[in-house]
């Protein structure tokens, strides 16, 4: 247990170059004179571990000191070929530099943990694009990730959704995220640190100028605030609804998450008849009726009668034209 620790530390250090004991305390889940006990340990062993003094200071290794990839166990190994995932790398351009990295990680396994690996690789595959829509094509994509990389300002004209649809803007693009097939980049501009949709980038300048991105910045806690903050401005409206017997057994079919969702956090009850009355967030009225008229007569709303009118009028439309 403790050998574990101690290579953890060390490995901490080494991708993080300095943290405080209190940080590596947190991070290990252990007391503070825990990890002043083993810091001791890796310097008696011959490890060049120091401490800075002062508010800004922390544990750091001498400068060049490198451990190498050794000691890897058989889940392990597994787990780090499992995240592989050689269609993204393909679009960062990254594809030499990935298949390079996976020949050095075979290289430091033992033949056994190898063939496991090996096995695992060609087993598991992960396909990122949701169904019934192919990955987006970004053609900017390789320049926007070496920006982002180097820390390096972009000049970008962008198609956004309001008027003016295409806009100037000089990015500091701090980070990359893939959903679903679609590659976002998290970026400072004048209006703040906002997220743009790479595919959207019509046209892209790079510059030699440099930007400092802010201390403690979490590309990941960014990524699901923007989330949160999307789903909260976008589903301001709600509409009362009440589903068939027949559309409440294929909803998980028909990958309705939102209706599966409204029941689920409801904890709604089937009628008598089956039937399950439920509300269920909308974000417009417009919106709503081109989302729910594909269940056809499956579905009902109740409430409001301006989602009710607007589903007549599309339902006549489509019966005037057949």
């Amino acid at each position: 247990m403790r050998s574990s620790r101690l290579l953890q530390i060390l490995l901490l250090l080494q991708t993080r170059r300095q943290l405080t004991a209190r940080e590596l305390a947190e991070e290990l889940e252990v007391s503070l004179r825990t990890i002043y006990r083993d810091v001791e340990a890796l310097a008696a062993a011959g490890v060049p571990v120091y401490a800075d003094q002062g508010r800004a200071g922390g544990y750091r290794l001498v400068d060049g000191y490198r451990t190498k990839l050794t000691g890897l166990n058989e889940g392990e190994a597994a787990a780090l070929f499992l995240v592989g995932m050689p269609g993204p790398a393909a679009a960062l351009g990254l594809t030499e530099q990935t298949s390079s990295a996976e020949l050095k990680l075979l290289a430091a396994l033992a033949p056994d943990q190898r063939d496991r690996a090996g096995r695992l690789k060609n087993r598991f595959h992960l396909d990122m694009p949701a169904w019934y829509r192919d990955a987006e094509e970004s053609p900017y994509l390789s320049a926007v990730a070496s920006a982002v990389m180097e820390d390096r300002r972009i000049k970008v004209l962008y198609r956004r959704w309001e008027a003016p649809r295409e806009v100037e803007r000089t990015l500091e693009p701090y980070g990359l995220v893939l959903k679903n097939g679609t590659w976002y980049v998290v970026a400072a501009a004048p209006g703040g640190v906002r997220t743009y949709r790479v595919s959207n980038i019509l046209q892209l300048a790079p510059t030699d100028e440099t930007f400092t991105r802010p201390d403690g910045f979490d590309l990941a806690k960014r990524w699901q605030e923007h989330l949160d903050r999307f789903e909260s401005e976008r589903l301001t409206g709600e509409a009362l609804i009440r589903l068939s017997p027949r559309l409440v057994a294929s909803l998980a079919d028909l990958s309705a998450t939102l209706l599966l969702k409204a029941i689920a956090d409801t904890d709604a009850q089937p009628a008598a008849d089956g039937s399950i009355t439920v509300a269920v967030p909308i974000e417009s009225v417009p919106n709503a009726a081109t989302q729910l008229i594909r269940f056809g007569s499956s579905l009902e709303v109740l409430e409001p009668a301006e989602l009710r009118a607007e589903l007549k009028r599309l339902a006549e439309s489509v019966a005037a034209l057949y």
